[in-house]
């Protein structure tokens, strides 16, 4: 991925308005950020837990989603896999995400939800850059280009969902 500045990030919101995305949380670290690592741009609200932000490539241009972390049950204590990078995490380590839908289908209320690595760090876990413990990377046959290009595909399908309104 190629470096985002902050005016890049706030400008890409397609579910949320112009006034929330001038207002929501960018991370402080963009010049640390591992770009050629990342296949998104992935963080955490620190002042709420709660809300996540996700900003990707799609056919060249710069989409950006708000996300909702859905409360997770107490005592959950299986594995649960991301539906981006496959990888499984025990507890808390997935979350269901949802994103409000751009435009009018968003304005109804309607929403779309995934379940996420809960730190949005799927592109580190697919290239072994990040640990999610044992058992967390299934062995498969893919080389890597072939499970970042499914990751790719998949992050594709859901902004696809978020972006249709």
């Amino acid at each position: 991925m190629r470096p985002l500045t902050e005016r890049d990030i706030r400008s890409s919101f397609v579910n949320c308005t112009k006034g929330e995305a001038k207002r929501l949380a960018v991370p402080r670290d963009l010049a640390d950020q591992p770009w050629d690592d990342l296949d998104f741009l992935g963080w955490r609200d620190p002042a709420a837990p709660d809300r996540a932000y996700l900003v990707a490539e799609s056919d060249g241009t710069l989409v950006g989603v708000a996300l909702r972390r859905a409360t997770p049950p107490a005592g959950q204590a299986r594995r649960t896999m991301c539906t981006l990078c496959l990888t499984t995490h025990a507890g808390g380590g997935v979350s269901l995400m949802t994103a409000r839908k751009a435009g009018r289908g968003g304005q109804l209320g309607n929403s779309v939800g995934a379940y996420l690595c809960t730190d949005l760090a799927c592109s580190l876990y697919l290239r072994g850059k990040k640990d999610a413990g044992f058992g967390g990377r299934i062995q498969e046959s893919l080389a890597l280009p072939e499970k970042i290009e499914r990751t790719t595909a998949n992050l594709a399908a859901f902004l696809g969902k978020v972006s249709a309104g």
